[in-house]
């Protein structure tokens, strides 16, 4: 085994949008398209980063920003680098700069067959509070609602 790779942090740019909706493509059923990362990389209530290892791109994570609430809506690590510890680091690293913009609270769904991202978000405080019958598709799945109300 070899060493984990260092990885950096940046605010993602229009430039982004291929590599993050290459991931996004990797990652999910139902994966946005590569003008959804262009535009929403130059949202003003949108804050959204991304890791590099290197001077690739191989994590992304975005929240939409509402008064003190961000909304989660989208965390991927690409695939052959999963269970390194990235999606933690990225995450934190969301976390942060949501609460430079005054963030105090953050939710985001998530699938309840996904152990690891739940165990991921509760170990930043975020509580199951209900769910959303029929979130997802392929294959169709509850979504839980996480929520903490009390970043510090």
């Amino acid at each position: 085994m070899g060493e984990t790779p260092t990885i950096t942090f940046r605010k993602m740019t229009p430039e982004d949008a291929e590599a993050v909706a290459e991931i996004d493509f990797k990652s999910f059923a139902l994966p946005w398209k590569m003008s959804d990362y262009w535009r929403y990389s130059q949202e003003k209530n949108i804050e959204a980063v991304v890791g590099e290892v290197g001077k690739k791109i191989v994590a992304y994570a975005a929240a939409f920003i509402s008064f003190s609430d961000a909304e989660v809506f989208k965390i991927a690590v690409t695939p052959e680098l999963r269970g390194l510890g990235f999606g933690k680091k990225i995450f934190a690293e969301l976390i942060r700069v949501v609460k430079l913009r005054g963030s105090t609270a953050i939710t985001l769904e998530v699938r309840p067959s996904n152990t690891a991202a739940v165990n991921l978000y509760e170990s930043f405080g975020l509580k199951s509070v209900g769910r959303r019958k029929n979130y997802y598709v392929n294959p169709t799945e509850d979504a839980l609602i996480m929520w903490n109300t009390n970043l510090v």
